[in-house]
């Protein structure tokens, strides 16, 4: 079966300022599945989008969506995508509903054609009473919203979603992972950037965490985090911290990894978490004056953090 999205060797190089953003990635991804493409700022996820979506021309590679390479058919390919940003894109001189309607126009549909779609897409958007409403009424979770329904209006075999609840408040951001899930239900291939790793992890049949533009793990967010071989995580906010701590802590059996965090603490990975561990720790960090701890399971943030070695930054 061909893949909905294939990359070969991408690469990206931005030549007057010295970036290889994009270095040589070799990705699939398959019809139907909802795809998470995860990392840091600058690591390369809106590039990959780009070159995607017929917006960045490749320095070396290819892409082919639906069988089609962007290069070689970018019209070709443009017909079988539908692309949402974090950014309001939205015609702001016309209404909700004609900024559907006008996409279904500007995609070959007849008049009746495109008013029933977009009637339909109103209602299922949750969008019907804001029809006549103008963009800029709109409060950021029905704007983003009104976004997705727009780009599905005509529709697409793949829907690539970048960073598109950046900024939503956590009732909005809910309601769009249901609207995901449900076209993921529907059949339609799903490419969704974010930094958010919860939204990964609900969302997502496989995610990729990429830095520097190389994929460093693909897999399940199940298999990842499993792959850490960590039964807990264990949080210190501490008043200072020194290489003589993180050796102490790395010498408590159980410990598998300790990691520096931005704030001045320490994230320790444990095999287990067994009834010595806690007070072990705590001695071990008392000189370095311990003001919290907190203990969880990991996650797939653990993973993120574990492979980038960079906290998470909104």
């Amino acid at each position: 079966m061909t893949p909905s999205i294939a990359l070969i060797g991408l690469t990206k190089v931005y030549e007057a300022a010295g970036v290889r953003a994009v270095d040589g990635i070799d990705l699939e991804v398959g019809q139907g599945e909802l795809f998470g493409l995860l990392g840091p700022n600058g690591a390369g996820k809106t590039t990959i989008v780009g070159m995607c979506t017929t917006r960045v021309l490749p320095t070396g590679g290819r892409v082919e969506v639906d069988g089609v390479d962007v290069v070689a058919d970018p019209a070709g390919v443009r017909r079988r995508i539908g692309v949402v940003t974090q950014y309001n894109t939205l015609d702001r001189a016309c209404t909700v509903a004609e900024n559907i309607y006008y996409h279904c126009r500007f995609f070959g549909m007849s008049k009746a054609s495109g008013r029933r779609r977009t009637d339909g897409l109103l209602e299922q958007f949750r969008l019907a009473d804001r029809a006549e409403a103008m963009p800029d009424e709109l409060s950021g979770g029905m704007a983003q919203r009104l976004q997705v329904a727009r780009a599905i209006a005509h529709h697409p075999q793949v829907l690539f979603l970048d960073e598109p609840t950046a900024g939503l408040d956590p009732q909005s951001r809910i309601a769009l992972w249901d609207i995901v899930a449900d076209l993921r239900r529907e059949g339609i291939t799903v490419l969704l950037t974010t930094h958010y790793m919860e939204e990964a992890e609900q969302l997502c049949e496989r995610v990729a965490i990429i830095d520097q533009g190389r994929i460093l793990v693909c897999d399940t967010p199940a298999s990842l985090v499993k792959g850490l071989n960590a039964g807990r995580v264990v949080l210190l906010a501490l008043d200072s911290r020194d290489a003589g701590l993180l050796t102490r802590l790395g010498a408590i059996e159980g410990v598998t990894e300790v990691q520096p965090t931005d704030d001045g603490g320490v994230r320790l990975l444990a095999a287990t978490a067994n009834g010595r561990l806690l007070p072990q720790v705590v001695e071990a960090a008392q000189p370095n004056g311990v003001r919290d701890l907190a203990i969880n399971d990991p996650s797939l943030e653990t993973v993120f953090i574990s492979l980038t070695g960079r906290d998470l930054r909104e």
